[in-house]
């Protein structure tokens, strides 16, 4: 019998989640049918229960509706609470709704397996401290690195967030006035490379052998790699992250994990030639 998924946001008409996880239950064999659902931004909720009224199985979930999600949810992982955002909904064997949030665990899976770039040990730069950065940081402090920054512009928002998450390991926050001391590995959470944009971060933050990270992905390399490249840093978008993501989400469904490397390869070659 063939198991419905669906991806729910708005606007949903861009999203590579069919590609992805019909690639995904190709390759492992699993009978799923995945599919797009856009809902009126104040109907989440009728959409999702229709759907899995309908037999629908779980749904990613993408803006705006992460927030909306976290309160449908049942229960939820730990990664969720931490993110206090879901973006994966599991229909359970009691008929309970669990939620997580996947996309710090892609995240890790991308730098870890795909680029090959440490995180143990290593003193880390996240810029941002939005929703993004929140759902990164336990999955990323959960190996251990030395020590992790969060920058923002507005400091306190950053300092809160390190607050929150300052039993985890050792976190600091705060704006990007007075950082001048080269990191390991920056990884960009904010939103400017959508707008083609660059955070204000000085030069003396990244050295030849920084890795730096943005979330952002396109055909071409975002401002933010193109600046760090011009350091001799390696660099990397958040393609990887997007495959990663999704494939802990397929896992949570079907309990296999698929191969991300050879999906994020062909996905590569189809955006750039788009």
């Amino acid at each position: 019998m063939t198991d419905s998924y669906a991806v729910i946001g708005n606007p949903v008409e861009h999203s590579l989640s069919p590609w992805i996880h019909n690639a995904f239950a190709q390759q492992t064999g699993e009978d799923i049918a995945y599919e797009k659902l856009t809902a009126p931004r104040d109907s989440f909720e009728s959409v999702a229960r229709r759907f899995l009224a309908a037999g629908g199985r779980g749904l990613n979930v993408t803006v705006p509706f992460k927030l909306d999600a976290y309160d449908f949810a049942d229960r939820l992982t730990e990664r969720a609470r931490a993110a206090g955002a879901v973006n994966t909904l599991a229909l359970q064997r009691d008929g309970g709704m669990l939620g997580d949030n996947t996309d710090g665990a892609g995240l890790v899976a991308d730098i870890r397996e795909n680029l090959a770039w440490p995180i143990a040990g290593q003193r880390i730069l996240i810029v941002g401290a939005g929703g993004a950065a929140r759902g990164a940081l336990l999955p990323l402090l959960e190996q251990q690195p030395l020590r992790v920054h969060i920058a923002n512009r507005t400091a306190a928002r950053a300092e809160r967030l390190a607050r929150e998450f300052a039993r985890q390991g050792t976190l600091t926050g705060g704006g990007f006035e007075g950082l001048s001391e080269p990191f390991d590995l920056i990884i960009n959470a904010s939103s400017a490379s959508l707008s083609g944009d660059l955070p204000p971060l000085s030069e003396r933050l990244v050295t030849p052998s920084s890795h730096v990270y943005d979330m952002v992905y396109g055909a071409e390399p975002t401002p933010f790699m193109a600046w760090a490249a011009a350091f001799g840093a390696a660099t990397s978008d958040g393609l990887g992250m997007l495959v990663g993501q999704a494939a802990e989400s397929f896992m949570l469904w079907r309990g296999v994990r698929p191969e991300t490397g050879p999906v994020l390869r062909e996905l590569r070659v189809q955006l750039q030639a788009r």
